[in-house]
């Protein structure tokens, strides 16, 4: 389901993407220019404004959706908060079972 609504969610942003840049700037930038065949220009600016917040809603909606799924998976759990071992495991070899911790080893005198 989150590869699902990241895949639309980049798909979305690269649409905003374009949007943004084909509508015409002040200085003319990367803007359609005068071109009268399609639409009139006032056409065109509502049609792509509209388009622009159309997109911008869609991706804060699927930016929101990622952060819900991104956050109901499991919550890691800590080592210390199990107080037995789970179901299948034993304690490791050598321990002993008793809740006594093992006694240390003699000290060992270094070789050379």
């Amino acid at each position: 389901m989150q590869n699902v609504v990241l895949a639309i969610h980049v798909l979305i942003a690269v649409s905003l993407v374009v949007v943004v840049l084909l509508q015409r700037s002040e200085g003319g930038g990367l803007g359609m220019g005068r071109s009268d065949s399609f639409m009139s220009t006032r056409g065109q600016a509502n049609l792509l404004t509209r388009t622009t917040a159309i997109l911008a809603g869609t991706f804060f909606a699927t930016s929101i959706a990622l952060a819900i799924l991104a956050g109901t998976h499991g919550k890691p759990s800590s080592i210390m908060d199990q107080g037995k071992p789970p179901a299948g495991q034993s304690a490791p070899a050598g321990t002993p079972s008793t809740g006594a911790p093992a006694a240390p080893a003699a000290p060992s005198t270094p070789t050379r």
